[in-house]
């Protein structure tokens, strides 16, 4: 044999046994084809539309970030002006990108401007309020907007990524949908036929704030949380419902749903958090405590803060709902304890919230749709059946049409879809319905480049030329074409990928991977079984073609 030939099948030959490695892994001995069959099916990570699972389309609601920001600029102009002795009416939020500053003494004006413009100029225009001498208007920018959105977006995206991985779901697909402004995020997670508990994973401590107790009393209802106060909330706060068993100063709360009247602003939000852990209480073994970290911009708003309401209690918010209301007993800087009646597992259960990033914004859900694994199973059989039946077509096709030479064609085509599962095995590709789509085309494109490169052969042969002359030059004159027909398809498949979703990205990938393959299949192996069939006849003879 040739060496040249030698080496190519040496080459083709550890391709082959790669590929088996890919699809089964280490034979173990004894085996048997069930124990194959097991292997390559962990191999090969199926879609939700094979495996079945749960879909879903989520709206994050980006304007709460927004008058989230609003609220502690508030709370931040207002702590300025009292720590300066600074004279002033109010500071008034009018909507969430606007605040009115009203009634700042006119003598220490221009030091209230200074303050803003130096520290805030980056995200809020000031303007004088008209018909207000001494009254400002504050101004989110566009830019800032645009930028809170786009944070909250991302910061939503990689916590729900890490709440999913965090309690073992495999394979999800967690991607932003829709266009700049949709704000809305999809969802598939296959294998998981329960959309109540990933609702749950996702959901729970999704908008996280620190804020502080106004009134000490747990009420039982809206009603008479409002007729304790004559009908209207003191200024700067709102109404928030909590847990029964988050306990305030005055004890015990009634049975059931209650209610409790806290500041507007928040001091801390989730975008805050780096770390949360439980630990064993060491005053009280007993119980247990969760530890807390902050960022360092959060920890010079925390500690004045804390040292200023040593005593009051600082209801942790998930959610617009009151978890806890621990009580600050020191001041906290960028690290913490939450205290409470904590189990090890509802410390370990708010640890968790904590740890695994706690939502910017709260999220509605626009869609939502479960596949079933009966329905996966029988997408898997039907498209099994399609391409088995579609590849043995070709085959008898080539065998008859192009007799010996078909074979060829039919040995590379076998191989071409091998290499493509074993690619999907060894980069974790999922596959989906549109992937074995996908399958099926590839083998329309690898019979195509057969019939390019046999018609080729053919015509030399016609035109009086050797077998060996005819195939060097059916191969040759066909590559070309065949690489051109294929660049244009991958270029086609690329678009389809950068722009579809999951599963438009599965067929987009199955496709640009058989490609691929069918190039080393169609020219090189293919021209390599001729070179050896030419061979054993001494590059005589008639072709069969």
């Amino acid at each position: 044999m040739n060496p040249n030939l030698k080496w190519k099948f040496i080459f083709i030959t550890l391709v082959i046994l790669a590929c088996i490695y890919g699809l089964v892994g280490l034979p173990t001995f004894p085996t048997s084809v069930a124990l194959l069959k097991d292997n390559f099916s962990h191999q090969i990570k199926l879609g939700l539309d094979l495996q079945g699972g749960t879909h879903l389309v989520l709206q994050v609601q980006t304007q709460e970030a927004i008058a989230q920001e609003t609220d502690q600029m508030v709370d931040r102009i207002t702590t300025w002006l009292r720590s300066k002795s600074i004279p002033y009416q109010e500071v008034h939020r009018v909507d969430d990108t606007h605040i009115v500053v009203r009634g700042v003494d006119s003598s220490r004006l221009s030091e209230f401007r200074d303050y803003v413009n130096a520290q805030f100029s980056n995200y809020w225009d000031m303007s004088p309020t008209a018909g207000d001498p001494s009254g400002y208007t504050l101004t989110l920018r566009a830019a800032a907007v645009a930028q809170i959105q786009e944070t909250t977006m991302n910061q939503t995206l990689e916590t729900i990524d890490r709440r999913i991985n965090l309690l073992g779901l495999t394979e999800p697909t967690i991607q932003l949908r829709g266009g700049q402004n949709s704000n809305e995020i999809l969802i598939q997670l296959p294998g998981e036929g329960d959309p109540s508990r990933v609702r749950g994973v996702i959901q729970v401590g999704g908008q996280l704030e620190l804020r502080l107790l106004e009134d000490p009393v747990a009420y039982s209802s809206e009603t008479e949380a409002l007729s304790r106060h004559g009908g209207v909330l003191p200024p700067g706060t709102e109404l928030l419902p909590g847990r029964a068993d988050a306990r305030t100063a005055s004890g015990a709360p009634p049975a059931g749903e209650v209610w409790y009247i806290v500041s507007r602003a928040a001091i801390v939000t989730g975008r805050d958090l780096r770390s949360a852990t439980e630990n064993r209480n060491t005053n009280n073994p007993g119980q247990w405590v969760v530890d807390f970290t902050l960022s360092a911009d959060a920890a010079r708003r925390f500690g004045p803060f804390t040292q200023q309401n040593i005593g009051r209690q600082m209801p942790i918010v998930l959610d617009h709902s009151v978890y806890s209301a621990p009580t600050i007993n020191g001041r906290i800087d960028d690290s913490g304890m939450i205290e409470g009646n904590f189990s090890q597992e509802s410390a370990h259960d708010l640890a968790l919230v904590l740890r695994a990033g706690a939502l910017p914004a709260s999220i509605k859900y626009l869609e939502e749709r479960t596949v079933g694994p009966s329905l996966g199973a029988d997408s898997i059989r039907h498209g099994v059946q399609a391409s088995v039946l579609s590849l043995l077509v070709v085959m008898i096709f080539m065998l008859v049409y192009y007799r010996l030479s078909g074979a060829n064609a039919v040995l590379a085509l076998v191989l071409n879809l091998v290499i493509l599962l074993a690619a999907l095995a060894f980069f974790g590709a999922v596959l989906t319905l549109p992937g074995i789509a996908g399958v099926i085309l590839t083998i329309g494109m690898g019979v195509d480049s057969n019939v390019l490169v046999f018609e080729r052969i053919r015509e030399e042969l016609r035109n009086g030329k050797s077998a060996a002359s005819a195939v060097d030059a059916g191969f040759d004159k066909a590559f070309l074409t065949i690489i051109d027909t294929h660049v244009t398809t991958v270029v086609s498949a690329f678009f389809l990928f950068l722009f579809g979703t999951g599963p438009i990205k599965g067929f987009a990938i199955t496709l640009t991977i058989g490609l691929i393959a069918n190039v080393f299949t169609a020219i090189y192996v293919s021209k390599s079984i001729f070179q050896y069939h030419l061979a054993k006849m001494d590059r005589q003879g008639e072709l069969s073609i």
